[in-house]
């Protein structure tokens, strides 16, 4: 079941240590003073920095310009779930649960994720600034939609061991 909203509200619905780093990382990233905080406001568009946060969390950091919804696709992962925090920018984010989707591109171990098709049915959330959406093993999700227009986002996507 997907989890979104703004940091203190999602914290406040998750009692599970496995979360714990990565909330740790998003408070630094709320300190303009902060290392963490630096780093992703510098990051260049079309980057991704990988940073690892423990043998059970990393974090990729990353900037592009969001798309049309005819170029975005779902995915789902069954290693990590998903934490995406917009840091800055705005962009839809769809999600409908697996099972109701059709495979385009079966799992991938090595990369961990599986690909479907567009869902007329799916349920669309709007991520702005300082937002942030969990997404589980059967949350197939579709992030970088453009809201009104294309723009920069800059995102940190937190991969958590299942």
């Amino acid at each position: 079941m997907a989890i979104f909203g703004d940091i203190g509200t999602v914290k406040g619905q998750l009692n599970n240590p496995k979360f714990d780093k990565a909330f740790l990382y998003l408070e630094k990233l709320q300190d303009i003073n902060s290392n963490e905080y630096q780093s992703l406001i510098n990051i260049k568009l079309d980057n991704c920095n990988k940073i690892v946060l423990d043998e059970n969390c990393f974090v990729l950091e990353q900037a592009y310009i969001s798309k049309d919804k005819k170029d975005c696709f779902f995915e789902s992962h069954k290693k990590y779930i998903d934490i995406q925090y917009i840091f800055d920018g705005t962009e839809i984010m769809e999600v409908e649960n697996t099972n109701n989707l059709q495979i385009t591109k079966e799992y991938d171990e090595t990369l961990d994720y599986a690909k479907y098709a567009q869902s007329p049915n799916s349920s669309s959330l709007v991520i702005r600034k300082n937002e942030l959406a969990i997404f589980y093993p059967n949350d197939a999700h579709m992030p970088c939609i453009k809201v009104d227009k294309n723009e920069k986002v800059i995102k940190a996507v937190f991969k958590i061991a299942v």
